[in-house]
């Protein structure tokens, strides 16, 4: 018996399973010793069984020089690029809230809580367009939210309308402007001309017959006006955007720092209703 059948002899007698049998005329080192014959033909050869039946050669990779790659040369252009004003023109309901969403095309992006792209019915016939967010509707990412929600949602029930029935709720632009202390102010004229692309592609896709422009700044920004010029100069006069009748009143807010100023802006909503009237 061979010194490795002697070591798993003893090995097996201790494990309890033995003795360990063998035929006497059986030459068991010669099998092991062809085995190992023949693995240590295989390490000199640096081959084995499944290699002799392929290709025995194993083509190593050559030596690269890191310099020599090209990503090496590939300079990176910054950030991706705001749309243009004709690839909005072009965008879809999906693609036009996305990119609002994520935009940067003006500092306003950076002290933003949410984007407040609009809402309502995206086939109204009725666009309420107002100025911008203000803190509430900073941080819940809705329009006119807050006291002057609320009265704005009674004067469209005034005429007939509610939010997201045939009404839909815009502003000029999509984030709220403050100043250094943090106060809401009205957006600069580079941050209307930034956002105008988006409000002009949300009329394009909804296609309302009516426009309401609440406040002075939603006024002048859509009739190129202007600021200076104030409401009551616009007021009881049938304007036009886009080809479409636009009626000037006052902004909810204004109206309730000023609250004998509603009965003029029922006004400017009755001559809403029948220009309206007069479109179908």
């Amino acid at each position: 018996m061979s010194s490795n059948a002697g070591r798993r002899a003893v090995f097996l007698d201790e494990m309890g399973v033995g003795p360990l049998w063998t035929r006497r005329d059986a030459h068991v080192g010669g099998a092991e010793d062809t085995a190992a014959s023949a693995n240590a033909n295989s390490s000199d050869t640096g081959t084995t069984a499944d290699q002799s039946r392929t290709d025995p050669t194993i083509a190593m990779p050559p030596t690269v020089n890191m310099d020599d790659l090209p990503w090496t040369d590939v300079q990176l252009d910054g950030p991706p690029k705001a749309p243009s004003a004709p690839e909005v023109a072009q965008m879809n309901w999906i693609q036009l809230k996305a990119s609002v969403a994520g935009c940067v095309k003006c500092d306003l992006c950076q002290g933003r809580t949410h984007t407040v792209f609009g809402v309502g019915d995206e086939k109204a016939k009725w666009l309420f367009i107002g100025e911008g967010p203000g803190r509430n509707e900073d941080l819940q990412g809705e329009p006119f939210v807050g006291q002057a929600g609320k009265l704005l949602d009674n004067m469209l029930r005034a005429i007939g309308l509610q939010r997201g029935q045939n009404a839909y709720i815009a502003n000029i632009v999509k984030c709220r402007p403050t100043d250094a202390s943090g106060k809401d102010r009205p957006p600069t004229a580079q941050e209307t001309e930034a956002c105008l692309p988006y409000l002009e592609r949300q009329i394009a896709l909804i296609q309302p017959t009516v426009l309401v422009a609440l406040g002075k700044t939603a006024a002048f920004t859509l009739l190129g006006l202007d600021p200076d010029t104030p409401v009551s100069r616009l007021r009881g006069k049938v304007h036009r955007y886009a080809d479409r009748p636009l009626i000037v009143t006052y902004h909810p807010a204004y109206l309730l720092r000023n609250m004998p100023d509603k009965r003029k802006a029922w006004e400017d909503l009755s001559l809403a209703m029948q220009t309206y009237a007069g479109a179908d």
